[in-house]
């Protein structure tokens, strides 16, 4: 008897388009029917789904979508620093220059390739960037969407001319949420965390778990390697596994700041939470 098997090929599971401003945007898919969208403004992954079509990423109503401006939600690449720093933009330039893609990226090992999707992104900085962050760079992103809906993010960033330069680095990740007084975050009880609400003033976290009552800004250090964020309201939780980010934020903006944003709904904070790994 003769046997036959379906061949996952990953290339056709890519679609490359252009988003209303003419900007190329890659969709990748899964067997399930689970999907991404990465845009190559910013190398930013703009939408996550899972198997029964449900947005996973917050995006806020008001974002600005055009360059320069950074767009306000999914998972912004902040590189080469993050938060504030001197002349830079605030959460570095990455996340507002375009992208190209790898035309010969590594390929991903067989045992790791069945029903996963995947694309890689580069980045290298323009004359414009060097005079103010004179560091030469070539930022690879991979982002892949396995057969099970996972979503993975994999970045290396190489010195090219051998002279040290250091940077600050963090996946900016929006999470969509029912409803935030009903989320939980697990796995950063008991850890120290520098609060951006009292000048980075450092203190140590009391509760079992982080639950949210009011804006909430803060740099949980030394973390583990796996969070999980709870959404007791629709039953899900998010697992967030990171390598070689030692750091995670925390941020919620509640209600007197979100009014101040130009590019957030003054009552969007309440679908919203970002959990970075930095």
């Amino acid at each position: 008897m003769g046997h036959s098997a379906l061949v996952w090929d990953h290339r056709t599971a890519i679609e490359v388009t252009k988003d209303l401003n003419g900007i190329d945007q890659v969709v990748l898919r899964n067997p399930q029917g689970a999907s991404a969208w990465v845009s190559l403004h910013g190398g930013q992954v703009t939408s996550w789904r899972n198997d029964r079509g449900e947005e996973l990423l917050f995006t806020s109503s008001k974002a600005i979508f055009k360059p320069p401006k950074a767009m306000r939600g999914g998972i912004p690449i902040c590189f080469p620093h993050f938060g504030n720093c001197g002349s830079l933009e605030q959460h570095g330039f990455a996340r507002n220059r375009i992208w190209i893609i790898d035309s010969n990226p590594p390929p991903l090992h067989p045992y790791d390739s069945h029903g996963k999707s995947f694309i890689d992104l580069v980045l290298k900085p323009s004359e414009e960037d060097l005079k103010c962050w004179p560091h030469s760079f070539e930022f690879h992103l991979r982002v892949s969407l396995a057969a099970d809906g996972n979503l993975t993010l994999i970045s290396r960033i190489r010195n090219i001319n051998g002279k040290p330069f250091n940077f600050s680095f963090a996946y900016h990740t929006y999470l969509t949420v029912s409803d935030i007084s009903e989320v939980r975050i697990e796995g950063l009880e008991t850890l120290d965390y520098l609060d951006n609400l009292c000048q980075r003033e450092r203190f140590t976290e009391q509760g079992d778990a982080i639950t949210f009552e009011s804006e909430v800004d803060r740099v949980y250090l030394s973390s583990p390697n796996i969070i999980a964020v709870l959404d007791h309201e629709r039953k899900q939780t998010y697992v967030i596994r990171k390598e070689g980010l030692p750091d995670v934020v925390v941020w919620n903006p509640w209600e007197k700041k979100s009014k101040s944003m130009i590019d957030f709904g003054d009552e969007e904070y309440k679908q919203m939470l970002c959990v970075d790994g930095a």
